[in-house]
């Protein structure tokens, strides 16, 4: 093994009583892909703005080509060749590509003039060696770029200012496939060049595949540091979490009771006579091929979308066409896929978004009484074992994972009957899962709730569901009960016709 390129020796950092990271002594090596992996709240962010001197540690030291440094803002990490590529790229959207990748080191004639010929050409260059010609053009305004694109550019910028350790925050995860496979090839590129990568992903597999090393966290402390060689995701998960993955999925025996949803020859513009029935006490799984129609399906009987045939009821009650609020007036509970853009008012906090639904509860002569939400909500966030400072600090300084149980718990303080969840782990850590996994079981053994699980990930959607309903071309195309239900059976169902044997469900290499 060379010499390693940055060292941390006892690394520990305090915000006032709580302790982010303790006594961590670790060293990344150039040439070297070492996954970062722990639960949210594990330590990983921390250790990455330590790195990148946005602020200092309490104790402990860093050493970089074995000498002691200290940084007292990101410039100086980032003149030690250190860079973070952020889960949410820092892009200035009205500069141009070229502009953006040369940010801090543009090329200038003389002391007072830009030297826009060679930007563009370093620029061009830069584009080519990335195979991302075809995608940008050094002059292109940067506003509207996709995510893949935006990432890129700041990989560019990294490499370009000499980075000689380059971490990755969780870098797939508004990432295509494809997208996801190019990543990885520079990615790879990169180690080969005899860059440093430290990698950051809640995605196991990723880990799997692409790590040389595993350093896992788990509440401020390093518990191992091993071969990614012939590494398991069954041993990564025992690491972070002190317990095995196939215990996240017990066996139960639901008892089941009255039918509390059922769903009668429902269409809409995206889904075609969908007929089903949700009973108290059950969790049914659906299952699909992107673009099978499960998520329309849930908006569907939500009311986002209208119907333009059957029915919807609840108990005895028929939901009329296109009416959330009397979806959630009748007990309805939807935590949609994109938690983002269409469960949480971003500018908001987190007390505002849990009572978001319930304004009935919160309210005295008609104006929000804060010490009724508080009651309401304090209680049902303790059980929801949600981690943050403050109900009343802003949602986005929550992790996926804390913001996930913001939407359940939104719903747990309405007088709940169904809850339909649409893909409820996606971006979130092995550990919050669990505890989402913890809840639903809770809400139906326990509450006697119906739940709808739809998900891209099989393990997900055999470990949880009792029923299972496979969807295809914007309707079921069949049903199993647990018994019956496994992964052979499932995909068989969710390939249509004249669909290559290799199409596989999202998720489902996972």
């Amino acid at each position: 093994m060379t010499t390693p390129f940055l060292r941390i020796e006892g690394l520990t950092r305090h915000f006032g009583p709580v302790q982010a990271l303790s006594d961590i002594t670790l060293e990344f090596y150039p040439g070297e892909i070492l996954a970062l992996v722990g639960e949210n709240g594990a330590g990983k962010s921390t250790m990455m703005r330590l790195l990148e001197g946005v602020f200092p540690p309490t104790s402990g030291s860093i050493h970089i080509d074995g000498r002691e440094v200290s940084f007292a803002q990101p410039r100086e990490a980032h003149a030690a060749g250190i860079r973070v590529i952020h889960q949410e790229p820092e892009i200035v959207p009205d500069l141009t590509v070229a502009e953006n990748i040369f940010t801090g080191d543009l090329p200038r004639k003389g002391r007072h003039f830009l030297d826009w010929a060679r930007l563009f050409a370093d620029t061009q260059a830069l584009l080519q060696t990335f195979g991302m010609a075809h995608d940008l053009h050094p002059r292109q305004l940067c506003a509207g770029l996709g995510p893949a694109q935006r990432q890129m550019i700041e990989i560019m910028r990294a490499v370009q200012a000499g980075g000689k350790l380059i971490a990755f925050d969780e870098p797939t995860s508004s990432l295509t496939d494809e997208e996801t496979g190019r990543l990885f090839s520079i990615i790879r590129r990169l180690r080969a060049d005899g860059v440093a990568v430290i990698y950051i992903s809640h995605r196991l597999v990723e880990i799997t595949e692409l790590a040389d090393r595993v350093a896992v966290l788990r509440d401020g402390r390093l518990v191992d540091d091993l071969p990614a060689k012939g590494i398991t995701e069954e041993t990564i998960t025992r690491l972070m979490v002190g317990r095995p993955l196939s215990d996240m999925f017990p066996n139960r025996a639901p008892s089941t009771g009255e039918v509390i949803l059922d769903v009668a020859n429902l269409s809409t513009e995206h889904v075609t006579d969908i007929s089903l029935q949700l009973r108290a006490g059950e969790v049914l799984g659906i299952g699909g091929l992107i673009g099978a129609g499960r998520s329309e399906l849930a908006k569907g009987m939500f009311g986002f979308h209208r119907r333009t045939a059957g029915t919807v009821r609840v108990g005895r009650t028929e939901l009329p066409s296109g009416d959330t609020a009397a979806a959630i007036a009748a007990g309805i509970g939807f935590a949609p896929e994109d938690r983002k853009e269409e469960a949480l008012l971003l500018m908001q906090t987190i007390l505002e978004n849990a009572v978001l639904c319930v304004p009935q509860k919160v309210s005295s002569g008609g104006f929000f009484n804060r010490a009724k939400a508080l009651e309401l909500i304090s209680g049902i966030s303790k059980q929801m074992r949600l981690k943050a400072s403050s109900l009343d600090a802003p949602v986005t300084s929550l992790s996926g994972g804390n913001q996930q149980k913001v939407v359940l718990t939104r719903w747990l303080a309405s007088d709940l009957k169904v809850l339909i969840l649409d893909e409820p782990t996606r971006g979130i850590d092995v550990g919050a899962r669990s505890e989402i996994y913890d809840l639903i079981r809770s809400l139906t053994d326990t509450q006697g709730l119906g739940v709808i699980v739809i998900s891209s990930e099989l393990p997900e959607l055999l470990g949880l569901s009792d029923r299972v309903l496979v969807m295809g071309d914007g309707r079921i195309q069949a049903a199993f009960d647990r018994s019956e239900a496994n992964e052979q059976n499932i995909m068989a169902a969710a390939i249509p016709h004249g669909r290559p044997v290799g199409a596989q469900l999202e998720g489902a290499d996972q």
